[in-house]
């Protein structure tokens, strides 16, 4: 059967089903390259954990070795109070500031904009 001889519908199949093909292909190129982007920043990320986790047992020797020397002062309960107090305040601070923050924070509008004509247009194309 010769090209100009096939029925249209044959074309046209033939036309979405190349097009379905190519799309799977990409799909399938994105999901390998993405799976190798995520497999080389495993291993960043290990690293900046192990580093946060060494950061907070830092942290807590300094705050041991402040109450050790606050102990030198004043009672050990009472050097150790003096610290929980200061971290308790500065926790409070950060955790203050952070809440301001995130109440800031609005929905992009350029995107709910797009939003809401893309769902208007669903509504006018499934109406017709």
């Amino acid at each position: 059967m010769a090209i100009a001889d096939r029925p249209i519908s044959t074309v046209l199949r033939d036309i979405v089903g190349n097009i379905q093909d190519i799309v799977r292909s990409e799909l399938r190129l994105a999901r390998a390259e993405v799976g190798e982007e995520l497999r080389k920043a495993r291993y960043g990320a290990a690293l900046c954990a192990a580093g946060a986790l060494l950061i907070i047992f830092s942290t807590l020797f300094v705050l041991l070795a402040l109450v050790y020397s606050l102990s030198a002062v004043v009672p050990a309960w009472a050097a150790a109070l003096i610290v929980a107090a200061g971290v308790g305040v500065i926790a409070a601070l950060c955790l203050g500031l952070g809440l301001k923050r995130f109440k800031a924070l609005r929905t992009p509008p350029k995107t709910t904009a797009t939003l809401k004509e893309n769902a208007e247009w669903v509504k006018q194309a499934t109406r017709s």
